[in-house]
């Protein structure tokens, strides 16, 4: 499987839900390689991090550039899975990285800024699904407010209406302190239990949507 956390907005959390993404996989026994496309090298960085703290290791590549689909493909032959964290914006890679995999999440937190840009990757979906027709893209909420009176995802249901090859993520990703605490560490926060079960919980949720048969 390959599953692709990309997005045009920056800092809605696309690596750390990658690195989750890849690090859950990889503690399921699967063969899993996390893909860098940002020039940042976060998740590259906390591949490193993961490898010095002595966690199940998690084979990580940066890759760059219009080869980046001919490269994912044949990364994908020697792989059980990929991850592919890319940039925070409309790059040669995100757009490649929509043509090789078969599910997109889409990270977005709930502001008006953020929820602007749905309106363009969704015209960048439904372009993938052209050449790649079995894509599934959905837009994942993180970094919501734990508060239930605060309507976040009721406000984000509403609005995906508008958005016909976008839909919305059943799994959402709510503000806490642990996912800053694991990525510190180069973890994730299902290595943080029993401390940390509400984040692992939504993350685990997220997993195994994304990674459903």
């Amino acid at each position: 499987m390959i599953i692709l956390i990309g997005g045009e907005k920056g800092g809605t959390g696309k690596t750390t839900l990658a690195t989750t993404l890849a690090a859950l996989r990889a503690l399921a026994g699967r063969d899993v390689l996390l893909i860098d496309t940002d020039i940042q090298g976060s998740a590259s960085d906390w591949a490193q991090q993961r490898g010095d703290s002595g966690a199940r290791r998690v084979a990580c590549v940066q890759k760059f550039g219009k080869g980046l689909q001919a490269e994912v493909l044949d990364l994908a032959g020697r792989y059980q899975d990929i991850v592919i964290d890319a940039g925070g914006r409309d790059s040669v890679e995100l757009r490649a990285a929509l043509v090789v995999a078969g599910r997109a999440y889409i990270p977005v937190q709930p502001s008006q800024f953020d929820l602007w840009t749905l309106d363009r990757m969704d015209g960048l979906v439904g372009a993938a699904q052209g050449f790649n027709p079995g894509l599934e893209a959905r837009m994942v909420l993180c970094r919501a407010s734990t508060h239930p009176s605060v309507g976040d995802r009721r406000d984000a249901t509403a609005l995906m209406a508008d958005f016909p090859h976008l839909a919305l993520s059943p799994a959402a990703i709510h503000d806490r302190a642990a996912y800053r605490k694991a990525a510190r560490e180069g973890l994730c926060v299902e290595e943080l239990r029993p401390k940390d079960a509400k984040a692992a919980e939504e993350t685990l949720a997220l997993y195994q949507e994304a990674f459903r048969e």
